[in-house]
């Protein structure tokens, strides 16, 4: 599941939604086209991926090996349009400034926006949430903004960890499958991510800063990936089984701020 990726695929015969991980790309070759640059990279894969990246809407396409320049060329032109459309969509979302890591900055912890308060004394770096409003940050005195940071994306990471696994218990049994394994990590370009030979499923860091509408949303997506493993009008038809309003989650997720990023392809 992607990370705000806009992402297309197609083979000579159908065209369908999918979404794009972004493997190392030994073989990648930069192309105009357009007035749009694309970074094309060639795989052992039988269908071509087209997709456009946060945070500018950098244009990647993966294709078969055996497919010509003309073939990629065709493909990226018949998207122009909807490529276009993408961008503008990324140009628009909000995002946040690099982060300090000083007193009075601007936090979020699953939805809500609190005034970060870092508190510099002797002992165990830990973060507390003090009157709904601010997130006091403990550090040692003259710790730098790399290990301030440090101990606040572990301290998010153990909040998501607090509240998968009583999602899980719901929704399992609702989709009638279970996960042998799940983690936290972070991912550039997807929300979360299924394995579905191993039954395990990944989720983006960043989900303890949204509302936890989206979390949940998420888990619900990576699990019915165990019954249909792509975005087409069975997987579509699942969610609506399971969980109605989650175009409107999606939604949500995708115009949510972006945090900073040093991105890189």
């Amino acid at each position: 599941m992607s990370t705000s990726t806009r992402s297309w695929s197609c083979s000579r015969t159908n065209v369908s939604t999918s979404s794009l991980t972004l493997d190392p790309a030994p073989q990648a070759t930069a192309i105009v086209i357009r007035d749009i640059p694309v970074q094309v990279v060639r795989k052992p894969i039988k269908n071509l991926h087209l997709g456009v990246y946060p945070p500018d809407g950098q244009v990647r396409v993966s294709a078969p090996q055996h497919l010509t320049d003309d073939n990629i060329r065709l493909a990226v032109i018949s998207r122009l349009s909807w490529i276009r459309k993408q961008q503008a969509a990324f140009q628009a979302q909000p995002r946040q400034s690099e982060r300090e890591m000083v007193s009075g900055e601007s936090h979020y912890l699953f939805g809500q926006r609190y005034r970060l308060a870092v508190v510099e004394r002797r002992g165990r770096h830990e973060v507390v949430v003090k009157n709904n409003s601010t997130l006091q940050l403990f550090v040692n005195p003259g710790t730098t903004t790399a290990n301030r940071t440090r101990a606040l994306t572990e301290w998010y990471r153990q909040q998501l960890k607090t509240r998968i696994p009583t999602l899980l218990e719901t929704w399992q049994p609702i989709v009638g499958h279970q996960v042998s394994a799940w983690g936290v990590k972070k991912m550039k370009t997807k929300w979360g991510s299924c394995n579905i030979q191993q039954r395990r499923i990944w989720l983006n860091l960043e989900l303890a800063k949204k509302p936890p509408e989206c979390l949940e949303y998420v888990v619900v997506h990576e699990l019915v990936h165990l019954l249909e493993r792509h975005h087409n009008d069975r997987f579509k038809a699942l969610m609506d089984e399971f969980l109605p309003p989650w175009r409107i989650r999606r939604d949500l997720l995708a115009c949510a701020p972006l945090g900073h990023e040093t991105w890189e392809y």
